[in-house]
């Protein structure tokens, strides 16, 4: 492997078939079902939404069948722009990881790295201190990016070395620095309310204070880093492993 040599995993030209091709004709076929049944669910006294289904099936044919079919398929090219555009392409070499999803790229210098991991379905990447670098959703193939970065000479962890360090956040919780509370505060409320992009900012906010966060079943769990100011001297210690 020569000094400039990089890898790229992405999710390939399959899953942009799967996509642009599955998602339309999959729109398409509910948009036509839901012509020919309107009739049927109209007449269905516990059925919701009868209003929608009476004024459809009213509708001549094939008008309202070409026009549901039209729509579902444009619907499906919707969802496939928006998954192609959220796709997480990850490119290694030795001197740095480029990260690029949903049209942002962030480059990783190795020099910076102590770990790269996949904490569930997320990517990430922690400095000496135990920070985060980075941390984006990937449903990659895990044995691909491992491989791909232990081949560049990248320090692979296959667990997170500071999992016992989280804590189950809840309000008013004591142990954390200054301002943090109301950040995670924010972010469980962005996070309900499937804000991806503010929950993403208050996450960043949160590690300029010191404190990382995983999300489990829309649960917030924290952990300080080697940086933070700890309040008070009952953290749980920081977990040093040696990945390898």
């Amino acid at each position: 492997m020569t000094a400039d040599s990089r890898t790229t995993v992405h999710g390939g030209a399959a899953e942009l078939v799967l996509m642009w091709g599955g998602f339309p004709l999959v729109g398409a076929g509910a948009g036509w079902l839901l012509a020919a049944g309107a009739g049927w669910v109209a007449d269905l006294p516990w059925a919701p939404l009868q209003g929608l289904f009476e004024a459809l099936s009213r509708l001549p044919e094939p008008h309202v069948t070409v026009g549901t079919t039209a729509v579902g398929a444009v619907a499906g090219l919707v969802l496939a722009g928006v998954g192609t555009a959220e796709r997480l392409t990850v490119t290694v070499d030795r001197e740095r990881a480029a990260l690029r999803c949903d049209g942002r790229r962030q480059e990783v210098p190795r020099r910076d790295v102590r770990v790269v991991l996949l904490d569930g379905r997320d990517l990430v990447l922690l400095d000496a201190d135990g920070g985060e670098l980075a941390r984006e959703r990937s449903d990659l193939d895990a044995d691909r990016l491992r491989s791909a970065f232990r081949a560049h000479g990248w320090p692979w962890s296959d667990e997170d070395p500071y999992r016992g360090a989280f804590r189950l956040w809840v309000p008013d919780l004591p142990g954390l620095p200054a301002g943090a509370d109301p950040l995670l505060r924010a972010r469980a409320r962005a996070v309900e309310r499937n804000r991806h992009g503010d929950a993403r900012e208050l996450r960043r906010e949160l590690g300029r204070l010191g404190v990382v966060v995983r999300d489990e079943e829309r649960r917030q769990y924290w952990r300080l880093t080697a940086r933070a100011v700890r309040p008070d001297a009952d953290q749980p210690p920081m977990v040093e492993t040696d990945p390898r």
